[in-house]
């Protein structure tokens, strides 16, 4: 392929145009009169992380296995107080090496969402590889669940050029990884309209951003835990300004210290002080907008 500089404007309108933000699924009212919809979700990567890198390391495995023993249990206890539902966008590795974990979430009524089989980076993966593997952990999610997953979030917060159509095919309701915008879109591919819902991330409102390390690399963390609770009630209190959504994604393993869980407890009090805020599972919160905006078949 020719250098950027060299592209003749089809080329690079035809990049552009493969996935696109469509139209503006915020509602004009959300559920019981909210002021804003509150997306709550944690990737629970556990394991996998080491996994899908082929790493041979009992310490990073171990530390993947502290979200399942203790990160979990904890976020699950501070989502109880105010019972609150929230999203599990789990691997299907992790839901086989901690079934009972997935179950028990289902059973309460939160949400286990796609995440890839063993958190691979899919977008660099050949189709036929990148649809097996999507269509298998939707099959492990139901079986250990009981449950299809209608939603993903990839595991590379990334689209290669065949996921979306493999979304389709699987006939998901919504994605949660691409970002552009603050609140729910519908997603376009090659101008046409999907009819599958966008629930944007960002990386200013993920947790690992700020805390993640490599004891060999230059990766540190480098914020501190109060700064980011600000930030996280920066982008809280935006959403609730203008009655839009307020997604944010946590792991396991790295918000669940003892050091970091004031910052998701201390959001928590502060949603909940509100009184006005609908705290409610991406499924749902897609289904919503899907119903308000008419889009067919994702009611």
């Amino acid at each position: 392929m020719s250098e950027p500089h060299e592209w003749d404007e089809a080329t690079w309108r035809n990049l552009v145009g493969q996935v696109r933000a469509g139209q503006n699924l915020k509602p004009a009212a959300w559920p019981d009169g909210a002021r804003c919809a509150v997306a709550l979700s944690f990737d629970s990567d556990h394991e996998t992380n080491e996994l899908r890198d082929g790493g041979l390391s009992p310490a990073r495995l171990s530390w993947g296995e502290y979200g399942a023993r203790r990160g979990i249990p904890r976020i699950r206890a501070a989502l109880d107080r105010h019972d609150y539902k929230a999203s599990f966008f789990v691997p299907a590795v992790s839901a086989l090496l901690h079934s009972d974990e997935q179950r028990e979430l289902v059973q309460e009524g939160h949400e286990v969402g796609l995440h890839g089989w063993i958190h691979e980076v899919n977008s660099r993966l050949d189709g036929p590889v990148e649809r097996d593997l999507m269509f298998r952990a939707a099959d492990t999610l139901e079986e250990v669940t009981g449950v299809r997953p209608v939603g993903m979030r990839t595991p590379s917060w990334d689209y290669s050029p065949n996921t979306l159509a493999i979304a389709q095919e699987l006939g998901l309701i919504y994605d949660s990884s691409l970002f552009a915008d603050d609140d729910p879109y519908e997603i376009v591919a090659e101008g046409e309209p999907t009819g599958i819902v966008e629930l944007p991330v960002e990386w200013i409102r993920d947790d690992a951003v700020y805390f993640m390390m490599n004891r060999f690399g230059a990766q540190r963390p480098y914020t501190s835990p109060e700064a980011v609770l600000d930030i996280f009630i920066r982008e809280f209190e935006g959403a609730h300004a203008d009655g839009g959504l307020f997604l944010l994604t946590m792991h396991p393993h790295v918000i669940g210290y003892r050091s970091r869980m004031f910052i998701l407890e201390t959001l928590l009090e502060r949603i909940a002080t509100k009184g006005d805020c609908w705290v409610a599972t991406h499924a749902d919160i897609a289904r919503y907008c899907a119903r308000t905006a008419g889009l067919k078949g994702k009611i």
